[in-house]
C-alpha cells in the first residue's frame, strides 16, 4: 500500500461524507503510520508544517477524525494515520443560550462547525493549569473528542452562572439540558 498522503485521506472522506458523517466509530482499518499533521493549541491545521489554508478541508480532516487512548487518527475505510494534537483536537468558538435558569440549553459550536448542546451526551470538564490555576473548560463534541471551550466563550459562560449544593457542597457553574456543570467549588471563587 502506498504511503497515505492530505490528498488520499481527502479523497476519502469526500466518498464517505457524501452519504451523511463519515461512521469514523465503525472503521478499524489497518495503522498506516505517523502523518506530518498537526492540531495546534489555538485549532489551527497545519500538514508538511505549513497551516491548511481552506477551511473546508479542516473540517473535512475533522469528520474522519478519531480517538484511541491518548492518540488521534485520520481514518477512512482503508486507512489510519496518527496525527499530532497540541492540546485538545476542537476548539468551541462560540455558544448560544436558549431559555434561563435549570431550563436553559447551552448548544457550542467548533472552529470547524461541530456542534454539541451541554448535557448527559455532552458533558463538562475543567481542567486546571499546574503552574497557574487557571481553568481550562472542555465539552465533549462526539466519541471522545473534547474541545476546549475559547476564552471568550468561556468569559461568557461566567456570566451565565448560578450558586448550586451539589454533593453537599456549595459550587458554581452552569445549567444546560437540566443538568448542573460545576465549575469551581463557591468557596474557592475570588
Amino acid at each position: 500500500m502506498a504511503d497515505p498522503t492530505a490528498d488520499t485521506l481527502a479523497a476519502a472522506a469526500r466518498a464517505a461524507a457524501r452519504k451523511g458523517p463519515p461512521p469514523v466509530h465503525l472503521w478499524n482499518p489497518p495503522f498506516c503510520g505517523d502523518i506530518d499533521m498537526r492540531i495546534a493549541r489555538d485549532g489551527t491545521w497545519f500538514y508538511l508544517g505549513t497551516p491548511i489554508g481552506r477551511p473546508a478541508l479542516v473540517r473535512l480532516f475533522a469528520s474522519i477524525l478519531k480517538r484511541e487512548g491518548d492518540d488521534h487518527f485520520l481514518v477512512t475505510p482503508t486507512e489510519k494515520v496518527r496525527i499530532t494534537v497540541e492540546d485538545t483536537p476542537l476548539l468551541a468558538v462560540d455558544f448560544e443560550v436558549a431559555g434561563e435558569g435549570r431550563d436553559q440549553r447551552l448548544t457550542f459550536t467548533t472552529l470547524t462547525e461541530d456542534v454539541a448542546t451541554l448535557g448527559p451526551d455532552h458533558p463538562l470538564r475543567v481542567e486546571r493549569d499546574a503552574a497557574t490555576g487557571a481553568p481550562a473548560p472542555h465539552v465533549l463534541i462526539r466519541a471522545d473528542l473534547w474541545a476546549r471551550i475559547d476564552r471568550k466563550s468561556f468569559y461568557r459562560l461566567v456570566e451565565l452562572g448560578r450558586h448550586h449544593s451539589l454533593d453537599g457542597e456549595a459550587w458554581f457553574g452552569l445549567w444546560s439540558s437540566g443538568q448542573f456543570f460545576p465549575l469551581i467549588l463557591a468557596a474557592d471563587l475570588p
